[in-house]
């Protein structure tokens, strides 16, 4: 897989008279600057206001995720096991981190509250992430595991999503469906390899997917809140279908079996999580919390 160069709401470009380009010879290094840049321009879906506390909730369930799995996935950068995959997973974070700020930004908007109010200053039972995204990186084929069914679940839901009446999610929805589509093809592609390389990569990507699978249920359990949501949000058991067809075709290439055993009670829709989550909000919100106000 190629390298892409990073992408989307993730990467800055130096503006202004301040950028590296309008420098003279004198100063070969330039002064690199952001100043110039408007950061929210950035976003996906507008400055529009959340409607209800429904759809703001529900536009916390989808950043919470992204946020979470883009978290995750950072961790990754200079420990992958090759330079390229750690290009690769650090593009698929800063993707992820686009989405959640989209989706964080959207959220905050019906009460005021900002995306990295919600993003640094909500303890743990204040997200609403599913189980699966919360589960440790583990090794090499646990990560891909976890993003197989991540990205598939995913491409699934923002396919769904452009279709919403509420104009904001939609707009949010068209953006990252076509980043998430790389995310599904870097991650079939890494299962496949696993699972038909050696001994050792296909033991390993077996109890990898062993250890994922419990916690794939939860994504397709229709919530109260969703029967509030009518034509805004994507009802989650209709997913189950598109999802379950890609499993079966890249298990069925890959020669792997979707676990048997039963899946998981998970309610982090409801502010009950793993217990990997708080060890990573708290890496992830060190900085904020004891600078409160810093800006740079």
């Amino acid at each position: 897989m190629t390298p892409r160069q990073a992408q989307g709401s993730g990467s800055v470009e130096a503006q202004g008279p301040g950028s590296v380009e309008a420098q003279g010879p004198s100063d070969a290094h330039g002064d690199v600057t952001v100043d110039g840049v408007a950061l929210s321009a950035e976003l996906a879906g507008g400055e529009g206001r959340a409607a209800s506390a429904d759809v703001a909730e529900y536009a916390l369930w989808l950043g919470d995720d992204a946020l979470v799995l883009s978290q995750q996935l950072g961790m990754w950068i200079a420990r992958a096991p090759e330079l390229e995959e750690d290009v690769a997973l650090a593009n698929i974070a800063l993707d992820l981190l686009g989405h959640a700020r989209s989706f964080l930004r959207y959220a905050g908007s019906y009460d005021g509250r900002t995306e990295d109010d919600l993003a640094y200053w909500r303890d743990e039972h204040g997200f609403r992430c599913a189980w699966l995204f919360q589960q440790p990186n583990g090794d090499f084929g646990q990560t891909i595991a976890r993003q197989l069914a991540a990205s598939t679940y995913l491409f699934e839901l923002y396919t769904a999503l452009q279709g919403s009446s509420d104009e904001t999610l939609a707009a949010i929805a068209a953006k990252a469906v076509k980043e998430v589509e790389y995310h599904r093809d870097h991650a079939v592609q890494w299962t496949l390899r696993l699972a038909g390389g050696t001994d050792e990569s296909r033991r390993r990507m077996v109890r990898a997917v062993d250890a994922v699978w419990p916690y794939v249920g939860e994504l397709f359990r229709d919530e109260l809140v969703i029967d509030r949501l009518e034509g805004i949000a994507v009802r989650p058991s209709t997913l189950q279908p598109g999802f379950d067809a890609v499993i079966a075709a890249v298990f069925a290439e890959a020669e792997l079996e979707v676990p048997a055993g039963a899946m998981s009670s998970a309610g982090g829709r409801r502010g009950s999580h793993f217990p990997t989550l708080g060890y990573l909000l708290a890496e992830m919100q060190v900085l904020a919390r004891q600078h409160p106000g810093v800006t740079w």
